[in-house]
Formats: C-alpha cells, structure tokens, sequence
C-alpha cells in the first residue's frame, strides 16, 4: 500500500497504562507529582549552576545542559498524558503524534550524547589533571554541545520525515501512552523494511557509539584510580564520578529493557509500563542522583534556599 492511501487517518487513541477508570485519578496523581518534581529539581539544578561561579565549569555545563534536556524530554510526554485523563480522552492526532515523535527522539539522543560528553570530561579530569583546563576550555565544550545538538536534530527530522511514507488504514489504537517510533512502525499497513533499517541502523549507530564511548572512558578513569595508592585518593576520585556513573546505568539499563520487552511477544503493556523508568523516573531521579553526593552543588541550593553555608 502506497504513501497518499485515501484511507489514511488523522488520529489515533493512546491506551495509556491501565484502561480501568479506577485507576485513572491514581495515575494522574501519581504522574503528575512525579512531572513536577522532575520539573521544580532539574529548574533548581540550573539555578544553582547559573547562580554560583564556582560552579561555571567543564563538569557543570555539561550537567546544565542535561538538566534542560530532562526537562523538556518529560514535557514532550507527560503533559498530553494528563490531559487525556483529565479531559478521559485518549485522541492524539496525527500531527501531534509526528511532533511527539520528533521531540522525544530529539531530546532522547541528545541526553545519549551529553551522558557520553560527561563521561569524556571525567576522563580527561583524573586521567590528564594537570592538562584538564586546557583540553576542556570553553570552546571545545561549546562545540562538543553544539554538535550533540546538530546530530540529535538531523537525526530526529530523518525519523520523521520517513514515518511520512507510511500510512495509517485500520488500526486507531497505540497500546502506549504516548507516540512511540518502533510502536507506530508496527501500526503502519504499508512496508516498513526502510523505516525499520533506518530505526535501528541509528540505534546502532547513535545509541551503541556513545555506550562504547561510556565504555572506554570509565575503562580507562578504573585503571586510572587503580594506581592511586591512598585510600583517600582513590575515594576523592571515583567520588567526582559515581553520580554519573549511576544516571548512565539507570538510562542505558532501563532502555535496554524496553527494547528487550518490545521483542517479546504480547509484550505492549509490558513495554509502556518498562518506559515509565528511561521516560519519567531517570529524568526524575537525575536531580536527587547529582546534588544528593555532590558538595559543591548542596552547598549553591544551600545558598538560593538561604541556607548558612558553612
């Protein structure tokens, strides 16, 4: 079935996570104190970042950048989902569901390369210390973002572009509470073998290079603090890297069991409830990961809340 089929459609219903009306104003209070939290944490991230010199470093900005990146990966999903268990309507048009799409695989690619960014800056910082302000100076950490950027978005708009060519003639129903790229593949009626190769050609590509990147860095930062001999150093330096050590393993575990879930069959409420963790919960948890065991970060909330900094 060819691209331009006069029965394609114009809007699809989301599932949601329960169809069972009791549940509803569970999940809306549940999701909705959890988009906030994500929402007010990350803000105050950015806050104490933008408010405290100290803290206009390498290391900082990046985290900065993903923070934002959080935010706007949850406001690409949650918001809708609210509404239509406000307004107990689960209709999405096409057009919004494309937009969706856009932006969540925008801001998802974008929160891959940054994790990869930061893993890098670490690397440099206790393997080469004595030559990190000169490799991260503000120019290469500009570039590094504004490339993430270009990518994610060249990425995104390829994505979308292709779920043009397909159409749309029977099934109205996404078991999903928000348009996701491989679950809208399988709903087409018309051949999806490009869109498929393309899908994970770029998973591959723009999800396993940055992982192997992840890899190598912490690889090499392991060996590095290995051959420190005092105890104290040891700890002093995998401290200034365990906080994202621990957000790279929660995004990378939890979208490795999506993906593991969806290959699975009759798997789709098991896939949509498994995205609650990389889409809602690791944005979520990132705040509380990054200022819990960071001094430098509890010491600039301290300082907006009016907190004595000591």
């Amino acid at each position: 079935m060819e691209p331009g089929n006069d029965t394609q459609i114009s809007e699809f219903h989301l599932l949601g996570l329960s169809e069972d009306p009791e549940l509803q104003p569970l999940i809306f209070g549940l999701f909705l104190s959890m988009y906030l939290i994500t929402v007010f944490g990350n803000l105050l991230i950015i806050l104490a970042i933008s408010s405290d010199s100290h803290l206009h470093t390498p290391m900082y900005f990046f985290l900065n950048n993903l923070s934002f990146v959080d935010i706007c990966f949850t406001s690409t999903i949650i918001p809708k989902m609210l509404w239509n268990i406000q307004t107990q309507s689960k209709v999405i048009t096409y057009a919004d569901c494309l937009t969706q799409i856009y932006f969540l695989i925008l801001f998802a690619v974008s929160d891959i390369f940054l994790l990869s960014v930061m893993a890098y800056d670490r690397l440099v910082a206790i393997c080469y210390p004595l030559h990190y302000m000169v490799v991260m100076n503000p120019w290469l950490c500009g570039l590094l973002v504004l490339v993430s950027w270009i990518i994610s978005i060249l990425n995104s708009l390829l994505h979308s572009l292709m779920m043009l060519r397909l159409s749309f003639c029977a099934h109205f129903q996404i078991p999903h509470f928000f348009c996701e790229l491989n679950q809208m593949i399988q709903l087409a009626c018309s051949d999806t073998f490009l869109n498929n190769l393309v899908m994970y050609f770029a998973a591959v590509l723009l999800g396993g290079g940055p992982f192997s990147g992840i890899l190598y860095s912490y690889s090499k930062i392991v060996t590095a603090i290995c051959r420190i001999s005092s105890a104290q150093g040891k700890y002093k330096a995998f401290s200034t890297c365990a906080s994202h050590l621990s957000v790279v393993s929660l995004f990378y575990c939890t979208m490795l069991g999506v993906y593991l879930s969806s290959a699975a069959p009759q798997s789709s409420h098991s896939s949509s409830v498994v995205s609650v963790m990389y889409t809602v919960v690791t944005p979520m948890l990132n705040p509380f990961i990054y200022s819990l065991r960071n001094k430098d970060i509890k010491r600039a909330l301290k300082a907006i809340i009016g907190i004595p900094v000591m």
